[in-house]
């Protein structure tokens, strides 16, 4: 979606895979009422076909937690707290829970990573398709979201977290979405607003920043 003033929109669908949204596993991390996840991952589906409708382009995101992909850091952190490897590369806990990619919809894959711009090629295509306004969906919002908002707002993109389509593992969802609209500016609605699928108008004094790839 573009305009004089405007940046083209990409819906960003991060990490909705198994082993993050359902089963035994995820629902004893989660902790919390599990219907919260299924709404979630509700909200993300209509997201997605939302975006299509409205020929916003949908880019995927996925995590695989594989041993040989993890820092020292990594398998430090997971030894101490006892946790163990998700996502493993071509298990049916890393593929993608209810919803998934049509052709011609691209896949970037985080390995042991939190941040969907540490994927291989996720921000020169960004940057190859003009796009400067993320909307993003997906789990979890104190981690992978978070941290993928955080990278976006310091490379100068604007931010959307649609709030039907995420939700918190470790800390409280509220304080979590205000942290985000006080530190990186992000516009928190959900995917049933109109406005979350545009990017913010340009004010006059205002010059869009150039990405590489641009």
């Amino acid at each position: 979606m573009t305009g004089p003033t405007e940046e083209r929109t990409a819906l960003v669908v991060v990490d909705v895979q198994n082993d993050f949204c359902t089963g035994p596993a995820a629902l004893a991390r989660f902790g919390g009422d599990p219907t919260v996840l299924d709404a979630a991952v509700a909200g993300t589906v209509r997201a997605v076909a939302a975006a299509r409708a409205r020929g916003v382009e949908v880019v995927f995101v996925r995590f695989t937690g594989d041993p040989e992909h993890q820092g020292a850091a990594w398998r430090s952190r997971d030894r101490v707290l006892g946790k163990r490897p998700k996502c493993l590369e071509g298990s049916w806990g890393a593929e993608f829970h209810r919803v998934a990619p049509e052709p011609g919809e691209r896949v970037f894959t985080k390995r042991a990573r939190f941040d969907a711009f540490l994927g291989e090629g996720f921000e020169d295509h960004l940057g190859a398709r003009g796009v400067g306004h993320l909307v993003l969906a997906g789990l979890y919002a104190d981690v992978c979201v978070d941290t993928t908002a955080r990278t976006a707002f310091q490379k100068g993109f604007h931010v959307t977290v649609l709030t039907d389509c995420t939700a918190a593992l470790h800390l409280p969802y509220d304080d979590v979405l205000r942290f985000m609209r006080v530190v990186y500016g992000a516009r928190t609605t959900t995917g049933a607003d109109p406005a979350a699928w545009t990017a913010p108008a340009l004010g006059p004094e205002e010059v869009p920043c150039i990405r590489p790839g641009a």
